[in-house]
C-alpha cells in the first residue's frame, strides 16, 4: 500500500505516486460525491486506467455515499455538477481525458454502498475480494518442474491468440485419453493466465454433472449458478433464468476453464454463445470426447498426445526416484515400468510412486505381477470411459483389446462386418472418446493400460454369458467338456498356461455357432505341452480368424468350412498340406504358414481371389508355389524366404496388385519369374539364380531393391534411375567395379555394398544419397569427393584398412555426417580430447556436439558379436542424454566412430552450465575405448541444420530424442535377411 499524505499537493501528481500506481497489482477507486472535485484524483484515475489497459492491472470500484455508476459514466447529478466546476479553466484535452476516465470507471462493476445494510460487511467483502484477487495474480511455481508442460503451454497459448490481434471471444478445446494430462495443462494455463483477465474461473470435474436427476432446464440453471458463484466469489448464488451469465459477464474479459466435459448440455449451459462474454474472453474446454467439441462448433482444438519416450521415462523416474534418471541397476527396470504404462502420464506417476523406495527385487516382483493385471487407481480412472459406452461400443472395445490391437482399420471393419455390431459408428465413437487412435500406418491402436481395462471388464462378466473367453479354466471347460454358449464371439487361448497336454473334444466348437475369432498361441516357446486335435473336429461355420500357432495336425480337418475365413495364421504348424482340392476362399485376405517345416505343398488357391498376403517363409520342405498364385490379382505381398527345396515359382506378371516380393535362402531356385510392373519392393538374398527376368525394365514403381549373394549380372539393377534403396552383394567376390551410371540414380538414398573384396574404388555417387555402407570390402582405397549439395549423413567403412589419405580426407570433410572407419589418429578438430573413456568440458555452448571415440578389440572378434557404443552426457552431474550407436560385428584393429548429439531444447539453460561430462562405454567386454574427444559446433541459424529430420533414425527429431539410437546393425541385418 502507498500512502500519499506526505506528498505536497501541486498542479500534477507527484512522480513517486505515479510509480506507486504503476507498481501496484490492484487499485481501488472510491467514487464519492466530491471525488471529481480534485484534479489530483482525476489525474490519478487516468493513470490507474492506463495501467489497467497496458498492464492488465486489476481495478476495483466502490460507489460511495449515494453515488450511482450512471452518475459517474455521464457524469450527471451532484457528481456531474462537481466535475463541471473542476473543469472550469482547464484545457479541452484535460477535460476530455477526465471525462473518458470517469466513463470507464463507471462501467467497472463494483460495490454499491447503498446496497449494504452495514458498512462493515461491505468492507469485509472488499477485503476478501482483494485477498482473493492478489492470490490469483501471484505467479504459481506449481507447474515449473513438470516434464513437458512448457511445450504444451506454448502450443496452447498460440491457439489462444493471446499476443495477437484477436480481441473477440474464443472457445478452445483440449482433448485426449483419460490420464494424458488435460486437466494438468488446463490448471497450468489458469495459473499462468488468470492475472491477465478481469475474472477467471476453473470449473473442475464436470463429468457426470448431467446425471444429477434434474430436468434439462434446472440442470442448466444449477450449472450457471455454480459458475457465477465461483467467478464472482459469491457463495450459493441463485438465478432464475438462463441469461444470467450473459447479464453478469458480457462486459467482462474472462478466462473460464470447463474441465472434463462429457455432455453437450454442459457447454450449452455455460458457454452457449460468445456474446455472453466480454471482448478478449477465452473459454477452454477439456474433454475425452472430441465429438462434444464438434457438436458445439469448437474447431480450435489441441490434441494431447502421449509424451515421447524420453519424457515418459523422466516422469516415471521423478516419481520413483525423485530425479530425472534411474540409479545404477534400476535402468532396465524403469524402462520396463515405462513400457507397462504405455507412456500414459497418469500411469507413470502412479507406478513411480508405488515403486518409490523399493529394492530391485521388489521392483522385479511388482512388474512381473503387473504384466497381466492392472493398478486399481489407474484402472478406476480409465474404466470411466469404458463404462460410459453403449453396449455396442463396449463389445467393439473388447474385441479390439483382445484380437485387433495394431490391426489395419479396414481389416477390423472386414472382420466385424457381419457381427451385428455398428462397426463404423462404434470405431468413430471410440476414437472420439480417445479410447483408440489411428496410427500413421492406418492401424487401430489401443494403449496397454486401456487393454487391461478391457481384460478386467471381461473377467467381471458372468462366465457363461461372456462373448469372449480369455481365462484358461473357462477355455478348458469349453474345449474339453463341450461347454460353449451361442453368443460366444471369440476365444484367445495362451496354451503355455495349461499344466498338462490336453485333448480337444471333436464337438467342442460345434455349439459355438457364433464363434468368429479363434486365437491360440504360445507365449513361451520353451513349453513342450501338446494339444491334440481330432481329425473330425468341427470348426464353426462363421469363423473369420483362425490363428493357431503350433497347430498339431498334419492336415486341417475336412469339416473345416473356410468360406468366411479372412485371416488364416498357422505359424510353426506340423502341417504337411492344408487340404485337398479347391476350397471356397473368397474372403481370405491373409495366409501365413511361416515356419511350417513339414509343409510339402500349397493347395490350389484359385478361389482366394481376395488374398493380399501370402507368407511361406521357413518352409524348407516346400518344393513349388502353386501355379494358381500367379493369377491372384489382389496379391500385394509374397514372402518365400529360406525355402531350401523351393524350385518353382509361377509367373507373377498377372498379379496386378503385387508390391513386395522377398526371396532368400532358396538355393535350388534357378530362374526368377516375371513380375508385375506394380512391384515396389524386391529382395533377393542368398539364392543361386542363373537367370533374371527381363521384366525388370518395366518396374517403374520400384523403390527398394536388395540383391545379396545372387545373380551374375548386377548391371540390370543400375538401369533403374528411380530406385531410392539399393543393396549389392556378390558373395564370392566377383564385383571389381561399380558402373559409373550409378550417379544417375537420382532417387537413390541408401546404398549397401557388401562382400566385394575385389572392389578398389567407388565412382561418383548421386547427390540424393544419404547412407553409404561398405561392408566386407577390405580392398577399397579411393572414392570420389561428394558434391557440395550432398545429403550424405552416414558413411560406414568397417575394416577398410586400405583407405588412402585422400579418401579419409573426403570422409572427414562431411561435417554433418556420422562416420565409422579404421584408424588410430583422432582428427584435429576434436580440440577437447583425453586418453580414456570420459572427459569434462566447461562451456557455454549451444549444446550441439560432435564426438569421436577410438576403440579397439582386445582379441579377435567373432562375426556374430555386435558392438554397442554408448555415450552419456551429464550436465552439472545430472544425466541429460544417452546415445547408443550399434555397429557391425567382426571389427578388427582400431576404429574411429564419429557421431553427433544435441542437448534437448528443454535444456536451453545449458548456456549457464559450467560443466558437461561425456562418458563412453561399450556393451562388449572385448572392446577397449582408447581415446575420446569432443568438438563444440557453432549454431547454424539457417535451415541447413546439421541433422535434418529427413535423415531418419539418425536425427534427433525436433530435438526431442533424449535417448537416441543409431542402429546400423539392425538395419543392415534386416536387409540381409
Amino acid at each position: 500500500m502507498f500512502n500519499d499524505e506526505g506528498i505536497e499537493r501541486g498542479q500534477t501528481i507527484a512522480p513517486e505516486l505515479i510509480r506507486a500506481i504503476r507498481e501496484s497489482r490492484i487499485s481501488i477507486v472510491v467514487l464519492s460525491k466530491y471525488y471529481a472535485s480534485s484534479s489530483w484524483c482525476l489525474d490519478e484515475l487516468v493513470e490507474i486506467l492506463k495501467c489497467k489497459e497496458d498492464k492488465n492491472q486489476i481495478v476495483m470500484t466502490i460507489f460511495y455515499g449515494g453515488v450511482d455508476p450512471s452518475d459517474v459514466r455521464k457524469p450527471t447529478g451532484d457528481f456531474g455538477e462537481v466535475f463541471k466546476n473542476t473543469c472550469v479553466g482547464k484545457t479541452e484535452e484535460e477535460t476530455r481525458k477526465w471525462s473518458q476516465a470517469l466513463t470507464k470507471a463507471g462501467n467497472i462493476a463494483g460495490e454499491h454502498f447503498l446496497k449494504w445494510d452495514k458498512e462493515s460487511e461491505m468492507i469485509e467483502k472488499i477485503a476478501i475480494d482483494v485477498s482473493n484477487k492478489l492470490n490469483a495474480t501471484t505467479v504459481s511455481n506449481d507447474f515449473e518442474d513438470m516434464v513437458g508442460i512448457e511445450a504444451h503451454l506454448e502450443k496452447m497459448q498460440s491457439l489462444l491468440y493471446l499476443d495477437g490481434d484477436e480481441d473477440g471471444v474464443m472457445l478452445v478445446g483440449i482433448y485426449g485419453p483419460a490420464g494424458i494430462g488435460k486437466t494438468t495443462i488446463a490448471r497450468a494455463l489458469h495459473s499462468r493466465l488468470s492475472s491477465t483477465f478481469q475474472l477467471s474461473c476453473f470449473m473442475e470435474n464436470l463429468r457426470g454433472s448431467c446425471n444429477s436427476g434434474l430436468d434439462v432446464y434446472r440442470l442448466k440453471l444449477r450449472l450457471q449458478e455454480l459458475l457465477l458463484s465461483k467467478m464472482l466469489n459469491q457463495n450459493d448464488m441463485r438465478i432464475d433464468h438462463l441469461g444470467a451469465i450473459r447479464d453478469r459477464l458480457c462486459d467482462r474479459k474472462v478466462l473460464i476453464i470447463l474441465d472434463d466435459v462429457d455432455n453437450l448440455q454442459q457447454l450449452e449451459a455455460l458457454a452457449n454463445d460468445t456474446n455472453w462474454f466480454g471482448h478478449g474472453s477465452r473459454i477452454i474446454v477439456t474433454t475425452e470426447d472430441q465429438e462434444v467439441l464438434e457438436q458445439h462448433g469448437i474447431d480450435n482444438t489441441y490434441h494431447v498426445d502421449f509424451p515421447p519416450i524420453e519424457n515418459a521415462y523422466k516422469i516415471l523416474c521423478r516419481n520413483a526416484f525423485q530425479r530425472s534418471w534411474a540409479p545404477d541397476g534400476f535402468e532396465n527396470l524403469a524402462e520396463r515400468a515405462r513400457e507397462l504404462c504405455s507412456n500414459l502420464p497418469l500411469g507413470l506417476r502412479v507406478m513411480g510412486l508405488m515403486l518409490r523406495g523399493k529394492k530391485e527385487e521388489d521392483w522385479e516382483s511388482i512388474l512381473h505381477r503387473l504384466e497381466n493385471s492392472s493398478i486399481p487407481k489407474i484402472d478406476a480412472v480409465l474404466r470411466v470411459g469404458f463404462d460410459s459406452l453403449h453396449e455396442n461400443d463396449q463389445t467393439i472395445f473388447l474385441l479390439i483389446a483382445v484380437f485387433f490391437n495394431y490391426e489395419d482399420d479396414g481389416h477390423v471393419k472386414t472382420m466385424l462386418s457381419d457381427s451385428g455390431l455398428d462397426v463404423r459408428l462404434g470405431l468413430k465413437t471410440l476414437a472420439y472418446k480417445s479410447l483408440i487412435h489411428l496410427s500413421t500406418k492406418g492401424e487401430i491402436v489401443m494403449h496397454n493400460l486401456l487393454k487391461q481395462v478391457g481384460i478386467q471388464a471381461i473377467q467381471r462378466q458372468e462366465p457363461r454369458k461372456r462373448q469372449i473367453l480369455i481365462d484358461t479354466d473357462d477355455i478348458l471347460d469349453a474345449l474339453e467338456n463341450d461347454f460353449g454358449n451361442r453368443s460366444l464371439m471369440g476365444i484367445s487361448f495362451d496354451i503355455s498356461t495349461i499344466k498338462e497336454s490336453m485333448d480337444i473334444s471333436p464337438k467342442a466348437l460345434k455349439r459355438m455357432r457364433n464363434l468368429r475369432f479363434l486365437w491360440i498361441y504360445n507365449s513361451r516357446w520353451d513349453t513342450n505341452l501338446r494339444v491334440h486335435v481330432p481329425e473330425n473336429m468341427d470348426f464353426p461355420p462363421r469363423l473369420k480368424l483362425l490363428h493357431w500357432e503350433e497347430y498339431p495336425g498334419k492336415c486341417l480337418p475336412h469339416t473345416l468350412r473356410p468360406e468366411n475365413l479372412v485371416k488364416l495364421y498357422l505359424e510353426k504348424s506340423k502341417l504337411k498340406h492344408l487340404w485337398k482340392g479347391t476350397q471356397p476362399l473368397g474372403n481370405l485376405k491373409k495366409l501365413n504358414l511361416k515356419s511350417s517345416y513339414n509343409l510339402e505343398e500349397l493347395p490350389d488357391l484359385a478361389n482366394a481371389t481376395n488374398l493380399e498376403i501370402l507368407n511361406v517363409t521357413e518352409c524348407p520342405s516346400l518344393v513349388e508355389i502353386h501355379s494358381s498364385v500367379g493369377n491372384l490379382h489382389k496379391l500385394e505381398k509374397l514372402k518365400m524366404n529360406y525355402c531350401g527345396k523351393l524350385q518353382v515359382v509361377p509367373t507373377l506378371f498377372n498379379s496386378a496388385s503385387l508390391q513386395s516380393v522377398s526371396i532368400a535362402g532358396c538355393y535350388q531356385l534357378r530362374k526368377f519369374p516375371d513380375i508385375s510392373a506394380t512391384i515396389t519392393e524386391l529382395s533377393i538374398v542368398d539364392t543361386m539364380l542363373e537367370e533374371f527376368t527381363a521384366s525388370i525394365r518395366l518396374w517403374s514403381r520400384l523403390e527398394d531393391l536388395r540383391i545379396v549373394g545372387s545373380v551374375t549380372e548386377h548391371e540390370y539393377f543400375l538401369t533403374q534411375p528411380h530406385v531410392p534403396r539399393l543393396m549389392l552383394e556378390k558373395s564370392g567376390a566377383d564385383i571389381e567395379r561399380i558402373p559409373d551410371c550409378i550417379k544417375d540414380l537420382h532417387c537413390l538414398e541408401d546404398l549397401y555394398i557388401v562382400g566385394c573384396p575385389k572392389l578398389v574404388s567407388l565412382p561418383e555417387l548421386p547427390t540424393s544419397l544419404k547412407r553409404l555402407i561398405v561392408w566386407k570390402c577390405e580392398s577399397v582405397e579411393t572414392l570420389v569427393p561428394f558434391p557440395s549439395d550432398s545429403q550424405i549423413f552416414l558413411l560406414f567403412f568397417p575394416n577398410c584398412f586400405k583407405l588412402g589419405p585422400e579418401a579419409r580426407r573426403i570422409i572427414s570433410q562431411q561435417r554433418s555426417c556420422h562416420q565409422f572407419l579404421p584408424g588410430r589418429d583422432m582428427p584435429a578438430e576434436f580440440t577437447h580430447r583425453v586418453i580414456g573413456n570420459s572427459l569434462t568440458i566447461s562451456s557455454n555452448a549451444c549444446g550441439r556436439f560432435k564426438m569421436c571415440v577410438i576403440f579397439s578389440p582386445i582379441s579377435e572378434m567373432e562375426d556374430t558379436i555386435d558392438i554397442d557404443l554408448m555415450s552419456r552426457i551429464s550436465i552439472n552431474g545430472c544425466p541429460k542424454k544417452n546415445c547408443i550407436v550399434s555397429l557391425l560385428d567382426g571389427v578388427r584393429s582400431e576404429h574411429l566412430a564419429i557421431f553427433y548429439s544435441e542437448i534437448l531444447r528443454e535444456y536451453e539453460e545449458v548456456e549457464q552450465y559450467s560443466e558437461i561430462l561425456f562418458e563412453f562405454s561399450s556393451s562388449s567386454q572385448n572392446i577397449e575405448i582408447i581415446e575420446c574427444g569432443v568438438e563444440i559446433l557453432v549454431v547454424e541459424t539457417n535451415s541447413e541444420q546439421l541433422l535434418d529430420n529427413d535423415h531418419g533414425s539418425l536425427s534427433d527429431e525436433s530435438f526431442q530424442l533424449d535417448a537416441s539410437r543409431v542402429d546400423i546393425i539392425e538395419d543392415l541385418h534386416e536387409n540381409l535377411a
